[in-house]
């Protein structure tokens, strides 16, 4: 039921703003109107002017008129594909969150709250009005005592508050939409909107987005031509961030940039390349690169701006969208299906067969086109389309980064029309895949499964002596036509192999292993040392022991193979 704690009044304001644009009607299929105890509000306003703008477009200004949460909400779903339509996903991807600035005494009061000290004690200089106004917070420059120049970004008051009671609101809604609605269980409202509570969350502290500033510095280290602004630690709290301010040229000004003698062919290259790296090589990516987030010096670097929204991909996520990337840029649908498939997004396995049947027919479609001419975001997302038409669910990484590679290609059509993401990111994937087979990057995944690998060594014999004595107990027959069992047998025979397969590699990976932990017991042991003596032995006895193991393997599966 209805949370009484929530504001009746926010309530009937956010009814009102979308049957405004036209969504009343829907409101009173879903049954809202009712769960609030609502009349049914008059929409004359729908009926005008507002009906001849598209559902994508009436929706986006029912967002944009309800403030910062909406609008952030609006941006969360322009990464869903496989949940709206391609055209309302488009039209969110213009939602514009600007807003009328706060006056300075404002932001002079939030400044002084945090530092608890007055802001002449902080800032030699500050300049009342602001360089930049969004919904959550804007961007003031000022110069420190220190006399550097800076940029201070100040998070606007009551703003915390606002937006924690429409997510209250929007967390009573989707509840009722997913318990009422076949739409709402398939796919889940209220996990939405707790994905948008954590993206708020983080936005709203901005100490966490100067660690992202700080972990994009020490991953640009070694890039050359890319950079972020230094953070100023001192005089940074939860809800101001103060930055080294940069000048630069925004990446869109184009007649800036020719003026000043930039190959923009270059630098959309080097962007390209920077975005791939983030999200192949990091795994920690800028999921906003619009122009207004990026900007050029004069001798062509690159400088990424706001980091209140990124992209983490673990280890594992990294290697199916490497994967995935491979797939599509090498038109493999197979590879496509499979790395949608490892990401566990396939609920209901009968619709895997159509969804590998649609996968071909839009990979079959690029296959005679130059890969120059493939729209990455283009393909990412007729992918996400037939997995919508399918139910299948997309998950929130991959729906992110499809939304910053969507935000990329448009930059770059624009910057440079002959750059093309799907040329950069082959050989930066292909690159990534080759280095992943490195010795140091398998002994690194080794010592990470060592104690694994130790517990199957253990648990292997006592489980398979449980199976048989439950063969046993349960007096266990099985009846088989004779013609049946040359069969059998062939496929027994198969699987052992492939066991005995798994203990030979298990076996080298222990090799392996110990030929990495001696290395370090040779390079730390002292001369003479006992322990260091002992040590030793019982690392020649385990290699010694592994390597019985696959030359016995290998004998019998061999011998398997040749009876």
């Amino acid at each position: 039921m209805l949370n009484r704690k929530i504001s009746i009044t926010r309530y009937r304001q956010i009814i009102t703003v979308l049957t405004k644009h036209g969504f009343g009607l829907l409101l009173d299929q879903l049954g809202i109107f009712k769960y609030l105890k609502m009349k049914k509000l008059n929409s004359e306003d729908a009926r005008s002017d507002k009906v001849k703008l598209s559902t994508g477009e009436r929706l986006r200004l029912s967002l944009e008129e309800l403030g910062p949460t909406f609008i952030k909400l609006g941006q969360v779903l322009s990464t869903r594909p496989d949940i709206l339509p391609a055209d309302i996903v488009e039209e969110l991807k213009k939602l514009q969150d600007s807003v009328p600035s706060i006056s300075f005494d404002e932001v002079k009061k939030v400044i002084e709250e945090e530092f608890k000290e007055e802001l002449k004690n902080i800032y030699k200089e500050f300049e009342e009005e602001p360089i930049a106004a969004a919904s959550i917070s804007q961007v003031h420059r000022a110069r420190l005592i220190t006399g550097q120049e800076v940029a201070v970004k100040v998070q606007r008051p009551e703003i915390e508050k606002i937006i924690k009671q429409d997510i209250n609101i929007l967390k009573d809604l989707a509840s009722f939409v997913d318990n009422h609605t076949k739409y709402g269980k398939t796919y889940s409202f209220k996990e939405m909107v707790l994905e948008l509570e954590g993206v708020i969350k983080n936005e709203l502290d901005f100490t966490k987005e100067a660690e992202n500033l700080d972990r994009f510095k020490e991953n640009f280290a070694k890039d050359e031509g890319v950079i972020v602004p230094n953070v100023k630690w001192v005089y940074t709290k939860k809800r101001v961030l103060t930055m080294e301010y940069v000048e630069g040229i925004k990446i869109d000004d184009h007649e800036k940039l020719d003026k000043a003698g930039l190959d923009r062919n270059e630098i959309a290259e080097r962007l390209a390349t920077s975005i791939c790296n983030q999200i192949l090589r990091d795994g920690f990516f800028h999921a906003d690169p619009h122009p207004g987030n990026i900007r050029i010096l004069p001798d062509g670097t690159i400088i990424f701006l706001d980091l209140g929204m990124v992209g983490t991909l673990s280890e594992s996520r990294k290697n199916m969208i490497l994967k995935f990337f491979i797939g599509v840029t090498s038109r493999n649908s197979k590879l496509v299906v499979k790395s949608i498939v490892d990401m566990g997004a396939i609920q209901n396995k009968s619709n895997l067969k159509m969804f590998e049947k649609d996968v071909d027919e839009i990979i079959d479609k690029y296959l005679t086109m130059p890969l120059k001419e493939i729209k990455i975001d283009e393909a990412v997302y007729e992918i996400f389309n037939i997995a919508h038409s399918n139910q299948i669910r997309i998950p929130r990484e991959f729906a992110l980064l499809a939304k910053t590679l969507g935000t990329l290609q448009g930059v770059l059509e624009k910057l440079s029309p002959d750059i093309n993401p799907a040329i950069i990111i082959k050989p930066v994937a292909k690159r990534l895949i080759y280095k992943s087979f490195t010795l140091e990057r398998i002994s690194r995944d080794i010592r990470k499964n060592l104690w694994n690998y130790r517990e199957l060594l253990s648990e292997l014999p006592s489980a398979m002596l449980n199976f048989l004595m439950k063969m046993e107990n349960e007096n266990f027959t099985l009846q088989l036509e004779l013609k049946e069992i040359g069969e059998i047998q062939k496929r027994f025979e198969r699987a052992l192999n492939r066991m005995s397969f798994s203990l030979v590699l298990l076996s080298i990976s222990i090799i392996i292993a110990g030929i990495i932990i001696g290395s370090s017991l040779s390079a730390t042991a002292g001369v003479g040392s006992e322990t260091s003596f002992l040590n030793v032995v019982i690392l020649r006895v385990s290699l010694a022991v592994a390597s019985i193991i696959v030359i016995v393997m290998a004998i019998s599966m061999l011998k398997s193979k040749n009876p």
